[in-house]
């Protein structure tokens, strides 16, 4: 039995316990990204775009292993802008517990294979001369230096996760801004 002045802080104690749990559990789908329980998976000659269908190992760019809480398979994308744009989205609800891109310092441009990194600690090249699978890209890379040096070399602006917007993910492949159309 509890006394007069246990019986509340008891009572808090056993509340905020809840609140956590379920604020823990019921969280935003952008809260897990990145959380490093997941392992990434690696390409093989059929894994395709979970946008477009797009065979992943015949295209040029980072690709990306996106991962969801309840989910034994991660969507891919053929392009960092696709991820974005299916991240940085107002209707993206499920809980997205780790993304991977790969880091281009180490991978091959035209045939990238492996080099997975988090996607939320990397720095990325925003409007460089390199194509990706859908054109224009967003190049990946574990460090800043290396990011930096394909930015002088290529062009582009060098930014963090969470410097990119969703008006920075459209999806139309560079037509929108295409002078010669």
């Amino acid at each position: 039995m509890c006394t007069h002045h246990a019986c509340p802080s008891r009572r808090r104690f056993l509340i905020a316990g809840v609140a956590a749990g379920l604020l823990a559990a019921c969280g935003s789908g952008k809260q897990g990204a990145g959380s490093g329980t997941v392992t990434p998976l690696e390409i093989d000659r059929a894994t395709s775009c979970a946008l477009d269908g797009m065979l992943l190992a015949d295209y040029p760019g980072s690709k990306v292993q996106m991962h969801y809480a309840g989910v034994e398979r991660p969507d891919w994308f053929c392009d960092t802008i696709e991820m974005f744009n299916v991240y940085l989205n107002p209707e993206q609800a499920r809980l997205v517990t780790a993304i991977f891109v790969q880091d281009m310092a180490k991978a091959s441009w035209n045939a990238p294979q492996g080099h997975w990194i988090d996607a939320k600690k990397a720095w990325y090249v925003f409007g460089s001369r390199r194509m990706g699978a859908m054109g224009p890209t967003a190049a990946s890379f574990a460090n800043e230096a290396d990011a930096k040096a394909f930015a002088a070399e290529n062009g582009g602006k060098v930014l963090r996760f969470d410097e990119v917007t969703p008006d920075m993910a459209i999806l139309d492949g560079g037509a929108l801004h295409d002078q010669s159309m």
